[in-house]
């Protein structure tokens, strides 16, 4: 049977994992569990066109690390290599039904726009759900159930569940007004490939203190221990919830050499960004090593990660950018020394 046009290209797990490493430095196990999902994805909803009967469930994932190490980077990456819709939600901003805030189907609803209202390209679609660890049980007490409602925690993994599983859901279509009960359409969630990212940052405070978890107590660069559906049962999050995950990748802090290598590898670099901000003011810059060392270094001691270092970047350039006209046909040179003064000068 012919496949239908409308259908994104079949992309093999390497062409997707190579896609994924000219742009994101290191985590090469999680950018290997993304390329096999998105591919196991890209299978099933072709089949399924086809009319062919599948076995195989949807391996959502379920991505653990600490600020700034690429989680979110690996999802909108993703979705400039794949033909699909694509749409990044954050937990914090829904509740459960019948309160105040969004509703889950409000983030189906953000993904059948980015698929252009079509309901057949948005059931193919993926949806990425940052700060997932943020809707954990709010209380320890009230991780046997007993407690307040917790419409903000509990109850939106509660919510979650009929989407991560995938069934027949009403999807508002004017999602400035999802309050509203009037125009919705219905889409199936059965084939939508979801991928959550949180922290945990402070999960060793229900470890029983036998044991060091999250991110504060490892080296960089390297995972420390293991962390366990049993850690994270503990944290707040639902059995039923994270048996909707099966794919959990932990992702490691970045080393010094990753930072280096995020600063002037990528091919939207920030580097390159700032120096394409100069060159149409007419102003050359040269980074030299030295002054890349110190930025990751100033970088390292904010503890955010790669995110971190835009910031320096920007309070190190700040000068330079405000007096870009004035600079036209010069060159500036980017040293440790230039970065310690710049940094004093503006109290980072």
């Amino acid at each position: 049977m012919a496949v239908p046009r409308t259908l994104p290209r079949l992309v093999s797990p390497a062409e997707i994992y190579e896609g994924l490493d000219r742009y994101v430095i290191g985590q090469a196990r999680a950018k290997k569990a993304v390329a096999i999902a998105a591919y196991n994805h890209l299978k099933r909803v072709r089949a399924r066109a086809m009319g062919t009967k599948l076995l195989a469930r949807k391996s959502n994932v379920l991505l653990i690390g600490p600020t700034g190490c690429g989680k979110t980077h690996i999802a909108r990456t993703l979705a400039h290599l794949l033909d699909v819709p694509f749409v990044v939600a954050d937990a914090t901003e829904y509740t459960e039904a019948g309160y105040y805030g969004k509703d889950v189907e409000v983030m189906i609803g953000e993904l059948f726009l980015a698929a252009d209202t079509e309901v057949a390209a948005t059931e193919r679609g993926i949806v990425f759900i940052d700060e997932i660890d943020k809707i954990a049980r709010r209380s320890h007490g009230a991780v046997t159930g007993a407690g307040s409602r917790d419409i903000g925690g509990e109850g939106v993994q509660q919510a979650l569940l009929k989407l991560l599983e995938g069934r027949q859901i009403f999807v508002p279509t004017n999602v400035t007004q999802h309050w509203s009960k009037h125009d919705f359409v219905p889409i199936d969630t059965t084939d939508i490939l979801f991928l959550c990212a949180g922290t945990f940052s402070d999960l060793h405070l229900y470890s029983g203190g036998t044991r060091v978890l999250g991110f504060g107590g490892g080296t960089a660069g390297k995972r420390g221990p293991r962390i366990t559906e049993k850690d994270l049962l503990r944290y707040g999050m639902l059995s039923e919830f994270l048996g909707r995950l099966p794919v959990q990748v932990q992702l490691s802090a970045l080393t010094d050499e990753e930072m280096l290598d995020i600063l002037v590898k990528p091919p939207d670099s920030l580097l390159k960004e700032y120096a394409e901000l100069l060159r149409l003011d007419g102003v050359a810059i040269r980074f030299e090593p030295s002054g890349l060392r110190e930025v990751v270094a100033l970088a390292k001691r904010r503890d955010t990660g790669a995110r971190g270092m835009r910031a320096v970047l920007e309070e190190v350039l700040s000068d330079t950018l405000f007096r870009g006209p004035e600079l036209a046909g010069q060159t500036v040179v980017v040293d440790a020394a230039f970065v310690r003064a710049q940094a004093e000068k503006s109290g980072a």
